[in-house]
């Protein structure tokens, strides 16, 4: 049988990565290295069910070639593996690794005390295992809006520690009384001779950023950029966790926004900001901004100019449910919770309506209880979209959106978010058919049987 379309056979460009490790884990014991050895012969997936990423039809009984980090052969005819591994998926699904669009890599496992008063090495530890754990959620790329990642980024990449890949924005940029502002009540005013607030480790260590005026936004711009931002990330609207910003003010002005988006285009990529309201979010897009974070109180107009202009949408499943970041009951933090989530099916309502560009991400941060459930945020997309139409977000979608930083991608030698010859070999099996049943997801201990990121297995429970 020859396959046409996006099942034809087609051959790659196989590139031998350095070893392959085949991982499992018990609960009471943690992962567990089994073996390790040679990935220069591949790995053969088959009798498995493909979800593509892309289409919304599985292809039954194929067999998919890895060689090297890359998928080298795609199709629904037996496949010559020539000595590869082979893991018979047992009429399971194969789809691609899961994309978060919106994470803090540096953030997600610690709360917001040892964020600002920990020192870096033990906030670094904790950053290593939280890495690793979203990694075993299905996790294979991350979009790092916030945070010193860069050193994270790199160790992952040279195989010191486990983790996805990541795409860094590096510190948080944010304008006195903004979203990114978590100095003490005290701290202003500020003399003309005071710069970074450097006795709070969170900014020393360069997760956050203060800039006020043209100057300032263009020279913190630059220096995420030299340390190897892939994209920017500002804070341009108020904020829940944030204590000095009404969530209604707009935080920047066109000037300071458009002053970073002009930066960001002479390197070839983009800025993405922080925002709820219609009124920011059209100064942003008009300064120049291409990605618009969260937007849950956005009206229907604003939802047009994103359709009539492409910009990026990416919002995160904010709810008041069991899952929302518990602020004390009466609280500023609590009353702007409430506003803010109660938003969130009017916008994806809309975001629908509208044929906006949608990404999905989790915006989880200083806490540990909720870094272990982006797979169950990820599920509740079943409120508003297909599981095929979530899928694909978390995706294909995805890495549309996190591919918009052009010359300043890490990661260029193949596609991410598919399955297709030529892409990274990111890979997850799926015990059951997710495409029916979005749930799945949100068990990836139980129900993702096999694991794989650049081509190695770091989970294979078959």
């Amino acid at each position: 049988m020859n396959p046409t379309g996006p099942w034809k056979t087609l051959l790659g460009n196989g590139h031998p990565s350095e070893h392959i490790y085949f991982l499992g884990g018990h609960e009471d014991v943690g992962l567990t290295i089994l073996a390790d050895g040679s990935n220069d012969q591949g790995v053969l997936f088959t009798n498995v069910n493909v979800f593509d990423g892309e289409h919304e039809k599985r292809v039954k009984n194929a067999s998919v070639l890895v060689e090297g980090n890359l998928i080298k052969l795609v199709s629904d005819s037996k496949i010559d593996g020539k000595g590869a591994r082979v893991i018979d998926g047992g009429g399971r699904t194969l789809m691609p690794g899961l994309i978060n669009a919106h994470y803090h890599t540096m953030f997600a496992s610690i709360t917001l005390a040892e964020g600002m008063d920990a020192s870096e090495g033990y906030v670094t530890v904790k950053a290593v295992k939280n890495a690793e754990k979203i990694l075993m959620q299905g996790f294979t790329t991350v979009r790092d809006m916030g945070g010193n990642s860069f050193g994270l980024k790199r160790a992952i990449d040279e195989g010191l520690i486990i983790g996805p890949r990541i795409y860094p924005s590096g510190p948080i940029i944010s304008q006195t009384s903004g979203h990114a502002d978590f100095r003490p009540y005290t701290a202003v005013p500020t003399s003309a001779s005071e710069s970074l607030p450097d006795y709070l480790n969170i900014y020393r260590a360069g997760h956050l950023a203060l800039a006020d005026g043209v100057p300032e936004v263009i020279k913190r711009t630059r220096e995420s950029l030299r340390m190897g931002a892939t994209q920017i990330k500002l804070a341009a609207g108020g904020g829940v966790a944030s204590d000095y910003d009404p969530i209604d003010v707009g935080e920047y002005t066109y000037e300071e926004l458009k002053a970073a988006a002009d930066v960001a285009a002479t390197w070839n990529t983009y800025v993405s900001v922080h925002v709820y309201t219609s009124n920011s979010i059209r100064t942003a897009i008009r300064a120049g901004v291409r990605n618009i974070e969260h937007g849950q109180m956005m009206d229907e107009a604003t939802a047009k100019l994103f359709a009539e202009k492409g910009i990026w949408l990416s919002i995160q499943p904010f709810l008041d449910d069991e899952d929302a970041v518990p602020f004390p009951e009466g609280s500023q933090n609590r009353e702007k919770q409430l506003e803010m989530s109660s938003g969130t099916h009017l916008v994806y309502g809309l975001a629908r309506k509208y044929g906006v560009k949608t990404a999905f991400g989790t915006d989880v941060l200083f806490s540990p209880q909720l870094a272990e459930r982006d797979g169950k945020a990820l599920a509740k997309l079943k409120m508003w979209y297909t599981p095929f139409e979530a899928l694909k977000m978390a995706t294909h979608d995805n890495a549309e959106l996190i591919k918009m930083c052009g010359p300043r991608e890490p990661y260029k030698k193949g596609d991410l978010g598919v399955i297709r010859t030529g892409a990274y070999a990111d890979l997850l099996i799926v015990d059951g058919d997710p495409l029916e049943d979005i749930d799945l997801v949100a068990d990836p201990e139980k129900n993702f049987r096999v694991i794989m990121k650049d081509g190695n297995i770091y989970k294979n429970t078959l």
